[in-house]
């Protein structure tokens, strides 16, 4: 039995048939301990009587249990880690002290002050466009680096350097505008000339095939208006423009305009009231046309469109005398006169009786004539009726004195020297005048 025990320990030991052999044939027999008593194979049956006991013993078989057999050779060799779980179940396993060892980590570097460094722009090219050429400065350092370019490097649209001052350092160039490749584009207003300064480094050594710098392409530009040739001198017009045939045909341009109260611009309401000033402004424009004086003959008031329609108002007659002050006793007059093309009067609202529109209609008769070639006559004026007498808007009070009479030229007068006068009728409106009681939110015309 116990040389049993020791061939299943050789074989979960996996030795070999020699050492198994060895083992075998030399058993020792005397180190063996003595079989410790078991519990009886046979459970239930009678009990065997102790050595030196009385009486016989009766003996009954007991029923056979099922008592586990050690694997045999073959189980074990098919299932070794079994061997070695049931032979590391047999005794306390020694606690593994070994470990690793702990692999040593840098130290981390504190942060430093850093920036990163971005190249500068540089101003190391300049040039001027002349009449018919353009002239270039390059500076060697063209990077700024320090690094001074080779004058082989660098063209202006293929053409190579024209000179060179070895004292500042700078390389120049001279083109035709037409020269150097130059590409020609045409905008409405300019003519553009286009130059490409080019720098492409050669290598520095057929051994160390490096470069110090980039290539770069620099656009140059020449701008030359289209009106004007190169020397910028104005060219005069051989042509006659579409405003002097306007001004030769005597088709002006003459306007109504009812204005704010500051006569800064137009104003954007046509209703007033009662007792307010209506500003109204007559004035002609002059294209290219020598400067034009502007006058206003007469002007009538209808309730409609229609300038013969009754009831009608004339309150500016006789070549220009504001009447309305005289007959009405309104403050009616005429602004002083300080722009040629510009004739500015105040005339009060005023309302036709038993008409409930409150609408009215201004309709003038204008005319313009040289300002240098006209001075103030009979015929040409602008008067106002202020304090029982008549003032000029410019020139002399006395060719108002005709206003109460009927103004006319002199018999006799030479004409042969005078302007020939531009007329137009020219209407204004509808304007509407409200009664001063009125409803302030009746409808706007």
């Amino acid at each position: 039995m116990q040389v049993s025990l020791v061939t299943v320990l050789l074989v979960a030991l996996e030795f070999s048939e020699a050492q198994r052999s060895k083992l075998i044939e030399m058993p020792d027999l005397s180190r063996l301990q003595p079989l410790q008593p078991v519990q009886p194979l046979w459970s239930g049956g009678a009990k065997v009587p102790s050595p030196g006991s009385q009486g016989a013993a009766t003996w009954r078989p007991a029923q056979p249990q099922h008592v586990p057999q050690p694997p045999s050779q073959a189980a074990q060799q098919r299932d070794p880690l079994n061997v070695q779980v049931r032979q590391a179940l047999k005794g306390p396993v020694k606690k593994i002290t070994w470990h690793f060892p702990q692999v040593q980590l840098p130290t981390r570097q504190p942060p430093v002050a850093f920036e990163m460094r971005h190249p500068a722009p540089v101003n190391s090219v300049a040039a001027a466009c002349g009449e018919h050429s353009i002239y270039v400065e390059v500076k060697k350092d063209l990077f700024g680096t320090g690094e001074l370019i080779s004058p082989l490097d660098i063209t202006l649209g293929g053409c190579a350097v024209s000179g060179e001052d070895a004292v500042a350092q700078v390389l120049m160039f001279e083109s035709e505008l037409q020269a150097c490749n130059s590409a020609l584009r045409m905008t409405e207003d300019e003519l553009v000339y286009s130059f490409a300064l080019s720098f492409a480094p050669n290598i520095l050594a057929p051994d160390a095939p490096i470069v110090r710098h980039n290539t770069a392409v620099i656009g140059l530009e020449c701008h030359y208006p289209r009106i004007h040739n190169v020397s910028s001198n104005a060219l005069l017009p051989a042509w006659i423009p579409y405003a002097s045939t306007q001004v030769a045909e005597e088709q002006l341009l003459f306007s109504l305009r009812l204005m704010i109260d500051d006569w800064a611009s137009e104003r954007p309401s046509n209703q007033y009231f009662l007792g307010e000033f209506i500003n109204i402004e007559a004035s002609v424009m002059q294209f290219n046309h020598v400067p034009l004086r502007v006058y206003v003959d007469s002007c009538v008031a209808t309730a409609v469109p229609d300038v013969n329609a009754v009831p009608r108002y004339s309150f500016i007659d006789n070549y220009g005398c504001l009447l309305d002050a005289k007959v009405t006793r309104s403050k009616s007059y005429f602004m002083p006169q300080t722009q040629a093309d510009k004739l500015q009067f105040q005339l009060e609202a005023f309302r036709f009786h038993q008409e409930t529109s409150g609408l009215i209609y201004l309709t003038c008769f204008m005319k313009a004539n040289a300002a240098a070639s006209s001075p103030a006559d009979a015929e040409h004026k602008a008067c106002s009726f202020s304090g029982n007498s008549w003032v000029a808007a410019y020139g002399e009070n006395h060719v108002c004195s005709c206003c109460d009479t009927r103004c006319s030229l002199r018999k006799g007068r030479d004409l042969s020297s005078e302007g020939l006068d531009l007329e137009k009728e020219v209407t204004l409106g509808p304007i509407l005048v409200k009664d001063s009681d009125w409803d302030s939110d009746s409808s706007e015309e």
